[in-house]
């Protein structure tokens, strides 16, 4: 089957737990499908919505590291905001694969039509190559790494996180699709295979789970 191959990478990338707040920010491993669908709808320049054709992705980083931020707290008015420094979990030197089978989806990371970003807005990411490939389509996974599954249907020993899908464009925005993922980074070992649709990428020796 033809799939188009996006690779990207950034300096940094910081994914926050959904509704944690304290003073320490730690990072999820892997993106967010939420964060997957605001790339593709900042290259395409409009909401992209996760019912078009399926995509996949695997991510690693090679570092991870805590810094401090300053954040500012508003109550209410401009006239009663603090500052406050909290610890972030950052990620360093990030490689994306982002795997889809919609051309115009490809042909959008050529000229993004917003900045792209990995986490916050000064994770700033860059498109380093674009390719057309002929992969085999599977059935049955046995080495998957780098991404997320949606919990129930299937069993992994990792862990468990509640991701959003997707945001919308409204104000205020809403997160949809909210339900349990398992978090596999980019040196998960699989213990059991799984019946799910993928593909194998053999140049980068990767399986890849199409996303439901």
């Amino acid at each position: 089957m033809k799939v188009y191959r996006i690779y990207i990478t950034s300096w940094t990338a910081s994914f926050r737990y959904p509704n944690m707040i304290s003073g320490f920010q730690p990072t999820l491993p892997v993106p967010p499908l939420s964060t997957i669908y605001g790339l593709i709808s900042a290259a395409l320049g409009m909401l992209y919505f996760p019912s078009q054709p399926e995509i996949g992705f695997f991510f690693r980083f090679r570092h991870k590291f805590v810094d401090l931020e300053t954040i500012y707290q508003m109550n209410g008015t401009l006239r009663n905001i603090k500052s406050n420094v909290i610890r972030r979990e950052i990620l360093f030197d990030n490689e994306l694969l982002l795997y889809a089978q919609n051309k115009k989806i490809a042909e959008a990371f050529v000229k993004p039509y917003f900045q792209l970003l990995l986490g916050r807005s000064g994770d700033l990411a860059t498109v380093n190559e674009i390719r057309e490939l002929d992969v085999d389509s599977i059935q049955e996974l046995t080495h998957l790494k780098g991404t997320i599954v949606p919990f129930g249907k299937y069993v992994f020993a990792a862990p468990l996180s509640a991701l959003p899908a997707y945001f919308t464009d409204s104000i205020p925005r809403r997160n949809v699709g909210t339900k349990p993922y398992y978090l596999l980074d980019g040196d998960y070992r699989q213990i059991q295979p799984i019946q799910a649709k993928g593909i194998w990428d053999p140049e980068k020796k990767l399986q890849i789970y199409w996303q439901e």
